[in-house]
């Protein structure tokens, strides 16, 4: 068995007096995460979270007002973050050229930060039955403040299964969006742990602009996700954020961030309904398999180089599809492998042979000398289904290599 999981998202219904409580809390908790971030900054960013209680925890209280658990929460949410960012520094090394024109890699780490993480929208993170609770069966919030509880109800009626006893409530998030509370909730429940030598399918899956995603299976069959009406609403989003930020009026950025968020919105939805498909049509013990694109710069990938085809590969949220993907295959005794990327567009399925020149990136066709063909999306899928097989047969670091072409 393992752990799965989750966030699930509460609204509150508040009064006008538990708005101003929260508010107050939320902003002061804000600051609060500031002060520790800005500490963390001049301090070489020591992240030992005894060393920064014994040094803030008094200034906490009496500066910001915040009580204990809320003290000990911000000095743990500021220091989740620069470890956050001290990971995806890691992931996003800093290339140059040399002086022979080769490429080159520096490890990024903290110190490369100009200034410290900052807080900007007020928050605040609440220990489980030491900040807030469910009282009366469930049905109503108890949420401590800086002075005295108060209780709320909730809309809760899409998440009743997380309350039947199963799930492990964890320390929540209070935040207002668009002038409504929330409360974000992560959930924990035991599933059962994916067996390799009960796999029953393994889909291979490339993911692009032109297809969001080509899967392929272990009998053959591909099956097809369209980007193009995806791509159509995306270039539209873009081309009024456009104008909007050639007026550069407070309302225009006012107008950007709704649009921003909208679109992010929209874009999870097509993630998470992509990704239940694919769980839902293969069910348990599937082994779905994706290219590992951590540190691969997006401009070393082989497409097409004009603007459109390179704000779509920015914007388009391959990890978030992945994460999704992820925790949806645990929840049904299944698991995403990643694999390494390199070759799987080149490499001829049939034979083995792997040459750049043999896909035709305008044609979308991969032609071998061999004499296979077949669309280029569906070769990835078919190579990166490949080496999900040949980790389940056993090498563990699955991986082409290039070989001779033996027809020449």
């Amino acid at each position: 068995m393992s752990d799965l999981t989750k966030t699930i998202k509460l609204r509150i219904h508040v009064s006008p007096e538990q708005e101003i409580l929260f508010c107050q809390m939320t902003e002061q908790y804000r600051q609060a995460c500031n002060f520790v971030s800005q500490y963390i900054f001049d301090n070489q960013f020591n992240l030992s979270y005894q060393n920064l209680n014994k040094e803030l925890y008094n200034d906490l209280r009496g500066q910001f007002g915040l009580k204990s658990q809320l003290a000990q929460s911000s000095i743990k949410t500021a220091t989740a973050r620069y470890k956050t960012v001290k990971e995806q520094l890691l992931q996003n090394p800093f290339k140059y050229k040399d002086e022979n024109g080769n490429w080159k890699s520096i490890t990024k780490t903290l110190e490369w930060l100009w200034k410290p993480v900052c807080f900007n929208r007020p928050q605040a993170d609440l220990v489980r039955n030491r900040d807030y609770s469910f009282v009366d069966d469930g049905q109503i919030l108890s949420i401590n403040t800086l002075g005295k509880r108060t209780k709320c109800t909730f809309e809760g009626e899409h998440f009743a299964e997380y309350f039947d006893g199963s799930w492990n409530l964890g320390t929540a998030k209070l935040v207002k969006l668009k002038g409504l509370w929330y409360l974000h909730i992560p959930v924990t429940k035991a599933v059962e742990d994916f067996q390799k030598e009960n796999v029953r399918h393994v889909v291979g899956i490339d993911r692009g602009l032109r297809f969001l995603t080509v899967s392929y299976d272990e009998q053959g069959k591909t099956e097809f996700v369209s980007g193009k009406k995806i791509a159509t609403k995306r270039h539209r989003f873009q081309e009024v954020r456009r104008q909007l930020q050639s007026k550069g009026t407070k309302s225009a950025k006012r107008r950007l961030k709704a649009i921003s968020g909208r679109e992010n919105r929209w874009m999870s939805d097509v993630n998470h309904q992509i990704s239940k498909t694919l769980v839902e049509k293969y069910g348990k013990d599937t082994l779905f398999v994706l290219e590992d694109l951590t540190g691969v710069s997006f401009e070393e990938r082989n497409l097409s180089r004009t603007a459109k085809q390179n704000y779509d590969l920015r914007s388009w949220s391959f990890y978030q599809f992945e994460q999704f993907l992820t925790y949806k295959a645990h929840e049904n005794r299944s698991e995403v492998l990643k694999v390494s990327a390199k070759y799987t567009s080149q490499r001829c399925p049939k034979c083995g042979t792997i040459h750049k020149e043999n896909r035709n990136h305008h044609k979308h066709l991969y032609r071998c000398q061999c004499g296979y063909k077949s669309n280029d999306d569906r070769i990835g899928a078919m190579n990166i289904q490949l080496l999900g097989t040949m980790w389940i047969s056993g090498d563990n670091h699955p991986r082409y290599e290039r070989i001779t072409n033996t027809l020449e």
